[in-house]
């Protein structure tokens, strides 16, 4: 102790650390032991082996481990158990007996910029892997890929789907930081069971889904990158928000919220697609209006949106490069959803394969539709009410939306109160539509007759001034000439 001691405070710590160097390469020629270290960082980014290992540990912890860490992050639903400080754990792996240990040191940092000032305590956290030399090999080349293969499946059993949403400050793009915010549970309780949705539809989505799923090899195989994008336009309240939760509650996947008018330039675009995970589903909503998606070939060009510097934000072309360019091919198993109410706004080139791949049209109310609200709502499903006949008949003749329906659904406990009066409800959006109609018929005689009385009145100007020049000519009298 008392050389230990000396040799710190007189020893420069170079030194130091290479007698420690050397002599721990002394001890190692009489032991057939030997040992991998795992940092949790690498640099300043974070080490993915550290933390596959972490999670794959606390899967194979026996009932001599003695000491576990438990957390409960911030907005999720499901405590996270580790192994604790300095604990050692067995595993076997093909007759090969290995030995894990959690080590975590404690460290002074002193501030170069601030030497007066007390040091930054730290603490560093390692994983030290030992086992026999001869096996060294196959530890790296089947057991550690074993462990990371391992750790992907736990981490997908546990998985709470996380929204994120963009930073309300995109200045910190330029300083390396992420430009999603913190992330918050998803418990959004949609689902494909309970979508008022045609049956068709549905189905027709579900195999699409499972066979993006299965297609690694094939989009591999074909030279293209393991994305699908969709399209989900219809009129507001027709389920499309619904059918994303659906949609991410069935894969499992997080949500990425983009709000395009909150990115600056096509180059944030970039970054923010680097910076979502793979299994994952990028939301753009309202794309017509979240950028100008006007183009040369259309006449009537909306003006740019601009920064404070008069500079183009997000452009389409760079929302093409977004969607389609080399960048997209960074990540595995993404999935693009655009919505819009206005399908006709969008620029051919957004809407062809390999950018919206599946376009889905969320249309009002339909029968079978309504019939899953109901079930939903009031329980009716095997013996249906006498009014939600009624009701169905004429679903299929107003335009409603599935949200209206809902909310109509929820004005009492009573299903005859309920059904009555969403039977009056349909029967106003009829009569309204009929007067729409009509207004409408009504106006566009009125614009006809017009029309043809301004054609009319032309008509006989260019004949008086036809008459008049006559007259300025020929000198005729103008009682003559009538």
């Amino acid at each position: 102790m008392l050389v230990r001691s000396v040799s710190r405070d007189l020893i420069p710590q170079e030194i130091n650390d290479y007698i420690y160097t050397k002599f721990n390469t002394f001890l190692s020629t009489f032991t057939n032991e030997i040992t991998i270290t795992i940092d949790e960082y690498d640099g300043l980014n974070k080490n993915k082996l550290f933390y596959a290992a972490e999670i794959y540990l606390a899967s194979i912890t026996s009932p001599v481990t003695k000491r576990f860490r438990a957390s409960l992050p911030e907005k999720e639903a499901k405590i996270d158990v580790t192994i604790g400080k300095n604990e050692e754990i067995t595993d076997k792996f093909c007759g090969i007996e290995l030995t894990w240990r959690m080590v975590n040191k404690k460290t002074e940092q002193q501030i170069p910029q601030y030497p007066n000032m007390h040091s930054v305590k730290t603490e560093d956290k390692y994983l030290v892997l030992s086992f026999h030399k001869k096996h060294k090999t196959k530890v790296v080349d089947e057991y550690l890929p074993y462990v990371l293969e391992r750790s992907e499946a736990l981490k997908e059993e546990k998985k709470t789907i996380k929204l994120h949403s963009l930073h309300n400050n995109m200045h910190g793009f330029c300083h390396g930081r992420n430009p999603w915010g913190a992330a918050v549970m998803l418990d959004h309780p949609s689902s494909f069971e309970t979508l008022a949705m045609d049956d068709e539809l549905k189905k027709m989505i579900v195999d699409d889904l499972n066979r993006f799923l299965k297609r690694k090899e094939l989009y591999k195989k074909v030279g293209k990158a393991w994305k699908r994008g969709y399209l989900l336009f219809g009129p507001p309240g027709t389920g499309k928000s619904s059918l994303i939760a659906a949609m991410a509650n069935y894969l499992n996947f997080d949500i990425y919220d983009l709000d395009l008018a909150a990115v600056n330039y096509n180059s944030d675009l970039t970054k923010i697609l680097m910076s979502t995970s793979n299994r994952s589903i990028i939301v753009v909503e309202d794309i017509d209006a979240s950028i100008d998606l006007s183009d040369d070939r259309n006449n009537n060009k909306a003006k740019p949106k601009l920064d404070h510097l008069g500079k183009p934000k997000v452009t389409l072309s760079g929302l093409l490069n977004f969607i389609d360019g080399l960048w997209s091919s960074c990540g595995n198993e993404r999935i693009i959803i655009f919505t819009t109410n206005h399908k006709e706004r969008l620029d051919p080139a957004l809407l062809r394969p390999g950018r919206m791949d599946v376009h889905i049209h969320m249309s009002y109310c339909t029968p079978c539709g309504f019939k899953k609200l109901v079930s939903n709502y009031l329980g009716i499903t095997n013996d249906p009410h006498p009014l939600a006949l009624v009701a169905e008949k004429l679903i299929a003749l107003a335009k409603v939306t599935p949200a209206e329906v809902g909310e109509q659904l929820l004005k009492s406990d009573d299903p005859g109160i309920v059904l009555s009066c969403l039977i009056k409800f349909l029967k106003g959006k009829i009569e309204s539509e009929i007067v729409r109609k009509e207004s409408a018929e009504s106006t566009k005689r009125e614009v006809v007759v017009r029309r043809l009385e301004e054609e009319e009145s032309e008509k006989m100007k260019n004949v008086t001034n036809s008459i008049e020049e006559l007259i300025v000519k020929k000198d005729v009298n103008m009682k003559d000439c009538e």
